[in-house]
């Protein structure tokens, strides 16, 4: 046996004894649940930081008497251990450190033949290098069953050291992650909403000092992001540097922003001018904390920014306690808002400085805190749209005072007026066998109903044709700004190269654009803009077809017959009818070639568009519709007359109706559903282009009506 196994051999012995009496070895046993790690972990602490894990084994290890590990902030090298023994069936494991924040760790597990060391990992080593696509430390192990595993785990850290470990399988591991990152998701999406909300309500109420409140928002959920390690993950995964430096930058403009944001919110410097020098200072003290740790002392000036966190929380409060007492209703619900957001702030200082358990509550009690502040400071803001709203209705108020000195005046006025109308009277009674022949003007303006029918008809296609148009030119629309990101993309790749220096290595700077064109992925770019290209040129197309059909359509300013094709005039009038066909409803079209037909198109347009509406409502009318309802279009010629037919699968007609549907005003639609014009209009306009119209129709059985129409008009 050589040297080395005979080593961790004996060190093994000797930390089994030592387990055993300490009775602290963990049982894992459920596959489908989190073995917490609670109990059983004992704790070393290396201050020179150079001791190996052959050396660390005979260490005495102390026993730590915590649920969760928590060091504080130590420039020491810390080493835990634990023993696991595997009571089920599973063997392969993920061991996860729930601590984001850890700037290296590595695990070390020991069993009876050799000394297992996992590859160091850490916040200085990029995001892509972890065991696990995770932002807790997760690392694989194999525990046989029936066994027990001894490990060993090293950290070091400038931020604080909080050490949740847990134990299961992949599965039960990666749901509750799953469940981790749902929670946060959750918390992202509020901070984002609540971002733009204030955003618009600060333009609308021009009250700029939400500016300030927003960057605020912005920093504290940037901060949460921090602590839970998916800033590393998702921001800035390739920069150990801000992955290591972030834990004090991102709490240091949070705090800079809220002191902005409170002296802008409450107008400190008016109400309180003494207390307004106060805030000053504390960022002054800020920016001495980014001093110290920029000189190297990185766990003081965290300590120190952590402490200046704590106390100006307090001054703030007492701030806002102050312009309260003054009568500021905005003071009193900054104050309410931000006494919770305190006491979640005191309560995560605290158990940074180990002075409360951490658990599941004080881990994301930042995230309730922020939320709760967020949702009331958003109460003030319409606090302060009622204030407006006040000032709107006294302007009101003046207006209304104003309007009724003017109903006075033409009160007054009708008096007078009445006068002139009692001398006009007489004068309107010799009018009255004038009016007599006007009665007989008006019956003849009847006929003028008949074209009113076809600006009806238009009218009801407005909101179709307009949703015709709107979704192929959002189609447009939308492609605009991903080409513009794509082509400003290219346009840097351009830049590169011509910034290209030929004094200087040529391969290094061909490299460095190589490493910037897979930072943006090139080939994607050029496929995304290709396909943009193709959905602008196709939005552009739709929108291109549904304005010739809506001018094939409508030609009312023709009033001279001309030839023209009626298989023209049915795909128009379909493609401006097609926003109000329903789904269920299916268009069968058997259009065959066919001559051109002299007359008036925009006449003959609006029989099609009259028949095929009649069509669609008379299905939507059926008790009993079926899932495919069908309306069959044709056409052909025959002879010299061509033949159109259009056809449903409606509820049809009695004899009684289809003997009446071409007179004025009739309808079996409901009171105001209908004028009773369409089909006379249809009847009219066949008539005068000499042609004829049949009707073929039995109950249940669907309606067909039948145009035919002469090739030429003699």
């Amino acid at each position: 046996m050589s040297f080395r196994k005979l080593f961790l051999v004996s060190a093994l012995v000797c930390y089994s004894l030592l387990s055993w009496a300490q009775g602290k070895s963990l049982i894992f046993k459920n596959e489908d649940k989190i073995l917490k790690i609670d109990s059983g972990i004992s704790v070393f602490k290396d201050p020179s930081k150079l001791l190996t894990i052959e050396k660390v084994i005979h260490q005495k290890f102390d026993y730590l008497n915590q649920k969760v590990p928590n060091l504080g902030i130590t420039p020491d090298k810390i080493w835990i251990r634990f023993t696991i023994t595997n009571k089920s069936t599973a063997e392969e494991l993920m061991l996860v450190i729930a601590q984001p924040a850890i700037d290296s760790i590595t695990l070390y597990q020991l069993n009876h033949n050799s000394l297992y060391t996992s590859i160091p990992l850490g916040k200085y080593k990029p995001f892509h290098e972890r065991l696990v696509n995770n932002p807790n430390y997760i690392f694989p192990v194999k525990i046989p069953e029936n066994g027990s595993e001894t490990f060993f785990i090293s950290i070091s850290s400038t931020d604080q050291i909080q050490l949740p470990v847990s134990l299961g399988t992949a599965k039960t591991v990666l749901v509750t992650d799953n469940n981790k990152d749902i929670l946060f998701g959750i918390y992202t999406g509020i901070i984002v909403i609540m971002i733009l909300y204030n955003l618009f309500i600060s333009f609308t109420v021009k009250d700029f000092s939400y500016i300030y409140y927003i960057v605020y928002i912005f920093f504290v959920g940037l901060t949460q992001a921090t602590f839970q390690g998916y800033a590393f993950k998702f921001l800035w995964p390739d920069s150990p540097w801000l992955a290591v430096n972030s834990s004090f930058l991102v709490p240091f403009f949070s705090g800079i922003t809220t002191a902005e944001f409170l002296q802008k919110f409450l107008q400190t410097k008016i109400h309180t001018p003494f207390l307004h020098k106060g805030i000053n200072m504390f960022v002054l003290f800020y920016f001495a904390a980014l001093l110290i740790w920029l000189s190297g002392y990185r766990i003081l000036g965290i300590q120190c920014l952590q402490t200046l966190a704590l106390f100006g929380s307090l001054y703030f409060l007492y701030v806002a306690d102050v312009i309260r007492r003054k009568g500021s209703r905005p003071a009193l619900f900054f104050l309410v808002a931000y006494t919770i957001f305190l006491l979640c702030v005191v309560i995560f200082v605290l158990r940074n400085f180990n002075l409360i358990e951490y658990n599941l509550f004080t881990s994301y009690i930042l995230e309730i805190g922020s939320v709760i502040q967020i949702t009331l400071l958003s109460f003030a803001l319409a606090d302060k749209i009622n204030i407006y709203r006040k000032d709107k209705e006294q302007s009101q108020e003046q207006a209304l005072q104003i309007s009724k000195e003017n109903e006075r005046l033409i009160r007054e006025q009708n008096i007078e007026l009445e006068i002139q109308v009692n001398k006009r009277t007489e004068e309107l009674q010799s009018s009255n066998s004038t009016l007599n022949l006007t009665l007989k003007e008006l019956k003849e303006a009847q006929s003028q109903l008949v074209d009113a029918e076809k600006m009806a008809g238009l009218g009801q296609l407005t909101a179709g044709i307009a949703h015709e148009i709107n979704n192929p030119i959002n189609f447009v629309t939308s492609n605009i700004k991903p080409l513009e990101l794509d082509i400003n993309d290219l346009y840097d790749v351009i830049q590169k190269y011509e910034d290209m220096d030929p004094g200087q290595d040529i391969s290094r700077q061909i490299e460095e654009i190589d490493r910037f064109k897979r930072q943006i992925d090139i080939d994607f770019i050029k496929t995304e803009i290709n396909s943009l290209l193709s959905g602008i040129g196709e939005g552009a197309k739709r929108t291109a077809e549904i304005i010739r059909s809506l001018k094939n359509f409508s030609r009312l300013d023709e009033s001279d017959t001309k030839p023209v094709d009626l298989n023209e005039g049915l795909e128009s009038t379909l493609v401006l009818l097609r926003s109000t066909l329903p789904s269920q409803i299916s268009i069968i079209k058997e259009l065959r070639p066919i001559p051109l037909v002299e007359c008036l198109p925009g006449k003959i347009n609006q029989i099609f568009m009259n028949l095929i509406t009649n069509a669609i409502q008379a299905i939507k009318m059926k008790t009993n519709p079926q899932p495919e309802e069908y309306i069959y279009i044709s056409s052909k010629e025959e002879g010299d007359q061509v033949k159109i037919s259009i056809k449903d699968t409606g509820p049809g007609m009695t004899d009684e109706v289809r003997q009446r549907i071409f007179e004025p005003f009739f309808t079996t639609k409901e009171v105001g559903e209908g004028t009773g014009l369409g089909l006379s209009i249809v009847f009219s306009i066949i008539e005068k282009h000499k042609g004829h119209i049949e009707v073929i129709t039995k109950v249940n059985q669907g309606t067909e009506f039948i145009i035919t129409l002469p090739i030429n008009i003699l």
